[in-house]
């Protein structure tokens, strides 16, 4: 009876709920419960893969703290890839085999701390956890996930100095931290890696921008919301052909915009709002010709806003408020043009409404303006540019609609320096007649209906899982002249919480899903992985046209190819609060 006995006992063991507890071993035993038995399982795994992908997923059930959703649920067992969020495909290196390709356990709401094990996973080519509130710091053990294509930890609580280990991962391509307490300086390698997406926004990182900048070959760089002090480097102007959308508001930033900026032909998005720069808009403004949303509110520019940027062909929305401008062209008055977008209150503009103090005017543009170390000063000449096509439009969008106000009308005053018109590109738009635009000080126009730029979009998610919160909209390109498709990023759409009050006009970083004009912040989401595979980064996945990379749907796709980055934004995020807040802002 004895021996019938504790057989009994051992049956009732396996099926009592409190006997839940599940570990396997390196020597192909399954413990259960306080390890008094331990069953040989060897043959219960395909492969070896699949064995050491349970053990690593059995760590990480361990190390989670809540799991409210019950997301981590069936990860019972040794079907691993029947678990919930994990995605198998055939092994990039044996067809033969499946492997666990991918993790996406965005927006589960989850708390824990990723366990050393996770760097066993070392067939996943995407690791999403956007919108979680895991903790603690990335383990040294990721450096083990070779081909690792995407990864998005944004939305939750780590913390620590930028995880320079993930710069050791030879196929990373899309790299999320945005809104965690990483702090510290930005490491000079991060832009020296062949990365096509870098979202750093809503942390805690004091530093410069390293003058290696511009070596990035990135189409998204936001690193909004941060305390990056210093200058914009020079550098930025090799990323010209590359970067679609540069997000750095609501830093520290000081000097002058470089004028190298007006290098980058194909940048549609470029957001410097809330920092400290002074002096002039640099010249040569009219080379930004797939400019879509620019905005410069909150800081102490000064001078003309010229035409040669209000009349840019695919421009719709313009913000230059809070600032201290005295002058302006016509075209850059609100309604100027059909479809732009102009906010430009609490400026200089003499006898115009919403407008600065006279007394302050006077005291801020007497001072001095220094460009600081490292910046353009404001007596260096124009960068080399290539030369535009040859055309005879002085104004690419015609001539500007200048309606009479009842307001009284502005005195402008003339430009210190006006250079000899330049020759336009022949893809503008011709003016309506020869003569000249009227002058700004005949009549004031009429404000615009569409006063207020767009909101910052935050990432839409896909299926179950996305992204998190904001980055910068972008909206649909009006290409002037063909260009080469990119790989587009899109920033997040719904801003998370402000951090400060921000002029009713002022745009932000705005998160991935919509568009980016403002800077409420959202991170882009990585779009989960289609239903059929992860995606496998061996080779390099063609550029959408969109700036914003399409998501994986559901699971990774399979085959050998590279998996196209999902950049697309996803649904917002649930709102985190976090210290310092965020002020306001596709979709980086």
């Amino acid at each position: 009876m004895k021996p019938f006995g504790c057989f009994l006992l051992f049956l009732s063991l396996l099926i009592s709920p409190s006997f839940s507890h599940v570990s396997l071993h390196n020597n192909n035993h399954l413990t259960l419960g306080n390890g008094a038995f331990e069953i040989g399982l060897s043959s219960s795994f395909p492969n070896p893969r699949l064995r050491a992908a349970y053990t690593a997923l059995q760590a990480w059930k361990g190390a989670i703290y809540s799991d409210p959703y019950n997301f981590t649920g069936n990860w019972v067992g040794p079907d691993v890839c029947a678990y919930k969020g994990v995605f198998c495909e055939q092994a990039l290196d044996d067809p033969t085999i499946t492997v666990v390709a991918g993790v996406d356990l965005n927006h589960a709401d989850i708390a824990g701390h990723l366990p050393e094990e996770i760097g066993d996973l070392t067939d996943i080519s995407l690791l999403h956890l956007n919108s979680n509130r895991f903790c603690g710091v990335i383990p040294e053990s990721i450096k083990k996930l070779k081909i690792l294509y995407e990864l998005d930890v944004s939305n939750n609580r780590f913390v620590g100095r930028f995880p320079e280990v993930v710069l050791s991962l030879p196929e990373l391509k899309y790299l999320d931290l945005r809104y965690n307490d990483f702090e510290g300086e930005l490491p000079s390698k991060l832009f020296d890696k062949d990365l096509d997406a870098i979202f750093l926004n809503s942390n805690r990182f004091r530093s410069t921008i390293p003058e290696n900048f511009g070596n990035s070959p990135a189409s998204v760089v936001v690193i909004a919301d941060n305390n990056i002090t210093g200058c914009i480097p020079s550098s930025i102007g090799n990323m010209a052909g590359k970067l679609d959308e540069f997000i750095a508001a609501d830093n520290i930033l000081t000097g002058c915009l470089p004028e190298e900026i007006t290098l980058l032909n194909t940048t549609t998005v470029f957001d410097v709002s809330n920092n400290k720069l002074v002096g002039d808009l640099p010249r040569g403004l009219e080379y930004l010709q797939s400019l879509e949303i620019i905005n410069i509110a909150k800081n102490k520019l000064r001078s003309k806003v010229p035409e040669s940027v209000c009349s840019l062909p695919g421009l719709k929305n313009f913000t230059y408020s809070y600032n201290y401008f005295d002058n302006r062209d016509p075209e850059c008055f609100r309604n100027a043009f059909p479809g732009l977008s102009v906010e430009d209150e609490e400026n200089c503009f003499a006898n115009e409404a919403d407008m600065r103090s006279e007394k302050e005017c006077r005291s801020v543009l007497s001072e001095k303006v220094d460009c600081g170390a490292g910046c353009r000063r404001p007596t260096d000449g124009d960068s080399p540019k290539p030369t535009p096509p040859k055309g005879d439009s002085p104004h690419p969008k015609g001539e500007p609609v200048i309606t009479p106000s009842p307001k009284a009308s502005p005195s402008p005053k003339t430009p210190k320096v006006s250079p000899s018109p330049k020759p336009t590109p022949s893809h503008r738009k011709q003016p309506k007649s020869d003569a000249p635009p009227p002058k700004a000080s005949k009549t004031t126009p009429t404000p615009s209906p569409w006063s207020q730029p767009p909101k910052a979009a935050m990432p839409p998610s896909t299926g179950g899982s996305v992204p998190p919160k904001n980055v910068v909209p972008t909206p649909t390109k009006t290409q002037p002249q063909p260009q080469p498709s990119k790989g587009s990023v899109s920033p997040p759409t719904t801003a998370p919480p402000t951090k400060g009050s921000v002029p009713e006009g002022s745009s932000q970083a705005q998160a991935p899903a919509g568009t980016p004009p403002s800077t409420s912040k959202a991170p882009p989401t990585p779009a989960a992985p289609k239903s059929g595979g992860v995606p496998s980064p061996v080779q390099k996945p063609s550029k959408p046209s969109a700036p914003a990379p399409e998501p994986l749907n559901g699971v990774p796709p399979t085959g050998k190819s590279q998996p196209t980055p999902s950049f697309t934004p996803s649904s917002p995020p649930p709102e985190v609060f976090r210290s310092p807040p965020f002020p306001h802002h596709h979709h980086l």
